[in-house]
């Protein structure tokens, strides 16, 4: 089916405004307050009316978490209905979002994060300058920080171990992809390119197939096993390979995006060239990420300039919808990705305003865009006036419910008011809930 226009709609999408404090507020304030939201989650942004969708575009549910619980119990099927009313209801309290946790560890950018796969309150983040935080949000103790090489070690790549969530993997600027513990011992060196010439751009892990995927500055492209093994190293890309994503549910898929414009999709079983990929979906400017959806049944990718696509893993030829965005590219911000939430059809990007942008208009905030990932339409935009700066990553916990972005130096955590109020009030060290056997886990 070719791709059709979505309809322009004037309704301002809901803006989540963090307040200027945590403390009680009189009556003419939360009146005051009330005004900063429009809650009309289904809207669309009018800078982004030009969304093309092939997709489902349902409006959620109107029908109560209960009511569908209920009939559920009937064994009636209402298990997408279920799921609609869920997104409905996360997509609301968005609107209560604020920032209530922030590091600033760094002395250059933060260039990549990763949430832990099994303790959803813990998160490393890596910077230009080769640093590693690894925090636990769950405590007040001082987080643990890894010191990097300075200039030339920048984190490109970081991923736990799903084998050993004690351990992580990294890849950066100083042409090594190793495997690393919480006290920054390297366990395994599995690339190094020995040259300051070629470095690695990105990495990826699966605990299924047991195998790790990197790619580098070059083009190339490496599969590995976890005991460091080598199972091929081809140049599959004409230019460098910006990100690599292997399917959550199907262990042999494959997704590589290059600044060449293409994303690419194989089967590592069968990967004998650069010419025997699956497909090759063209881009018309550099792709930043490829990443797959939770379930494995869409791939969305970021541009260097002003579109996010989604594909259906069941047809490549043609992408579900294009959604205009501007995120360009600048040399000296880390390259903005679009996530995918962890649990719901719901993507999230940060927005770079472009004056040259089809719709942009007068001092356009910098926010972070909410898209339903079924329909691409702007269901919510994050924003605080004290952090006007561009937000290049932003990436949910495993819950679903906490949600980190990355703003130059800056790690901002937001969450939920009311959760994050009582997080604050009940903080404890995080080894009282991770067990004997992560004593290494950051506290």
């Amino acid at each position: 089916m070719a791709p059709r226009k979505c309809p322009e709609t004037q309704k301002t999408p809901e803006v989540a405004m963090c307040l200027r404090g945590k403390r009680s507020r009189s009556p003419q304030e939360l009146e005051q307050e009330a005004k900063l939201f429009v809650k009309s989650p289904g809207s669309n942004r009018r800078a982004d009316a030009g969304c093309l969708w092939t997709g489902s575009a349902n409006p959620a549910s109107n029908s109560s978490v209960v009511r569908a619980l209920h009939q559920q119990k009937l064994g009636k099927a209402v298990c997408p209905t279920l799921q609609q009313t869920l997104q409905h209801s996360f997509l609301h309290s968005l609107a209560s979002y604020r920032i209530f946790q922030k590091a600033v560890p760094f002395d250059r950018r933060a260039t990549s994060l990763a949430w832990h796969p099994t303790h959803p309150s813990i998160l490393a983040v890596g910077s230009k300058g080769g640093d590693i935080l690894l925090w636990n949000l769950n405590t007040t103790d001082k987080p643990t920080f890894i010191k990097g090489i300075g200039a030339g070690g920048s984190i490109t790549g970081l991923k736990f171990n799903p084998l050993n969530t004690n351990q992580f993997f990294t890849s950066s600027l100083e042409g090594t992809t190793r495997l690393q513990d919480f006290t920054g011992n390297t366990l395994r060196v599995f690339c190094s390119s020995g040259t300051c010439n070629f470095w690695f751009c990105c990495l990826d892990v699966s605990a299924r197939s047991r195998v790790l995927v990197t790619g580098d500055n070059a083009g190339k492209v490496i599969l590995l096993n976890m005991d460091g093994k080598e199972l091929w190293n081809l140049r599959l890309h004409k230019k460098k390979v910006a990100h690599v994503a292997l399917n959550p549910c199907c262990d042999w898929l494959l997704a590589t995006a290059s600044v060449d414009q293409t994303v690419k999709i194989w089967d590592l079983r069968q990967v004998r060239g650069k010419s025997s990929f699956l497909s090759s979906l063209t881009h018309r400017h550099p792709v930043n990420a490829a990443c797959f959806s939770s379930d494995g049944a869409r791939l969305l990718t970021t541009d260097q300039n002003n579109e996010i696509r989604v594909y259906a893993t069941s047809q490549w030829d043609c992408p579900l919808g294009l959604i205009p965005h501007p995120h360009r590219h600048f040399q000296h911000l880390t390259p903005i990705k679009a996530t995918w939430h962890p649990r719901y059809n719901l993507i999230v990007v940060g927005r770079y305003p472009d004056p040259n942008f089809k719709s942009c208009t007068p001092h356009e905030l910098r926010t972070i865009d909410v898209f339903d990932g079924n329909s691409g339409k702007m269901m919510c935009q994050l924003y605080d006036p004290k952090y006007s700066g561009i937000f290049s990553l932003n990436e949910f916990n495993p819950m679903g419910d906490t949600l980190a972005s990355v703003m130059g130096y800056h790690i901002l955590i937001w969450t939920q008011e009311e959760a994050g109020i009582q997080k604050q009030k009940t903080s404890v060290c995080a080894n009282q809930g991770l067990g004997d056997t992560n004593k290494n886990v950051p506290c």
